[in-house]
């Protein structure tokens, strides 16, 4: 398969300022001084998606998927790393060299109501990057505009109501073809369903699936719903604190995940099987997730590890992704 999209050693760090507390002899108004830290929201990432496939992004709240899926895409400036998109390195292009591309990529929001301006029509939300990209006479614009809302099942009328006059999964609707206006190769779906009624959530999951069989899509798809992933991905990365613990086939993972997180993870999921069927152990973790501003020494992961005599290195080296067989690889020291 062809990689449409290289990772390598890609970062995401933010700054943010601590508090430090009061020191002996300060005045009170002096009591708190403050120092700059960095939020290691994405930590070395190496990974590919391949042209055609789908595949999900899963983890815990704050795990830094949102932040990998959005620095991908250059809407947030990655720290260090390289990203290459079809072949054309585009970690360092300016933003006039990266606007051509910027139609190959485009991103579905979590929110299908703050991702679209609440003054602008939904005709002229789904044209505007036609405008943008000027693709397109306004009477094609506005024909494109008719064809896109018929693809994503929404009626022609709707290009002049305003997204408030809209339901939720309505709103979502207008977001995909938006993204899909300008044909891209890759789209990036941040948890598009989350936010939906659960009646809903299968519509626009069928949705996406229709419309990447018509139009040759790649998906990043990003959800904490890992009964949603199972149905829709062919692989699945797992993040946790930044870095990815474990890629493999989506039957492969759920049928045996080697890191202990990603066992944490399914063993969590309810799923409705045959009476006397076997049933995945429930692994319950202890403690919270560590601050990404001072993550672990080690294995990020070994404070809430449930394996029992864990060697030196679980504490000392960070595990590296390494092949396990199936396809399958982790980062962990024991996993086998």
């Amino acid at each position: 398969m062809t990689a449409l999209v290289e990772l390598a050693g890609l970062s995401k760090h933010f700054p943010t300022k601590l508090a430090w507390p009061k020191q002996p002899g300060f005045h009170p108004w002096h009591a708190i001084s403050r120092r700059t830290a960095m939020v290691q929201a994405v930590t070395d990432i190496s990974l590919e998606i391949f042209a055609g496939e789908t595949l999900g992004l899963v983890g815990e709240s704050g795990s830094g998927k949102s932040t990998l899926g959005r620095t991908l895409l250059r809407l947030e400036e990655p720290t260090a790393g390289s990203i290459t998109f079809a072949g054309t390195p585009i970690t360092s292009l300016g933003q006039r060299a990266l606007r051509p591309l910027r139609k190959q990529m485009q991103m579905i929001f979590q929110d299908p109501y703050a991702s679209l301006d609440p003054r602008m029509t939904i005709g002229a939300a789904i044209a505007e990057p036609l405008e943008i990209h000027q693709l397109g006479t306004p009477r094609e614009r506005a024909e494109k505009v008719r064809d896109l809302l018929a693809k994503v099942g929404l009626r022609e009328d709707a290009s002049r109501r305003y997204p408030h006059e809209m339901s939720g999964g309505q709103r979502q609707r207008v977001g995909i073809a938006r993204a899909l206006a300008v044909g891209p190769k890759l789209v990036v779906c941040d948890e598009p369903i989350s936010a939906l009624d659960v009646s809903i959530q299968a519509q626009i999951v069928n949705l996406l699936e229709d419309l990447q069989a018509a139009e040759a899509l790649t998906y990043l798809f990003i959800s904490h719903d890992l009964a949603i992933v199972e149905h829709i991905c062919d692989r699945v990365a797992v993040m946790y604190l930044g870095r990815i613990v474990e890629v493999a086939l989506a039957a492969e993972l759920y049928r045996s995940p080697k890191h202990p997180y990603t066992q944490a993870l399914l063993g969590a999921v309810a799923r409705i099987g045959p009476i006397g069927a076997p049933r995945r152990a429930r692994v319950v973790l202890q403690g919270d997730v560590p601050s990404p501003i001072d993550p672990p020494s080690g294995c990020a992961f070994h404070p809430r590890c449930p394996l029992k005599d864990k060697p030196k290195a679980c504490f000392e080296e960070i595990p590296r992704l390494r092949v396990l067989g199936n396809g399958t690889r982790a980062a962990c020291h024991v996993a086998a």
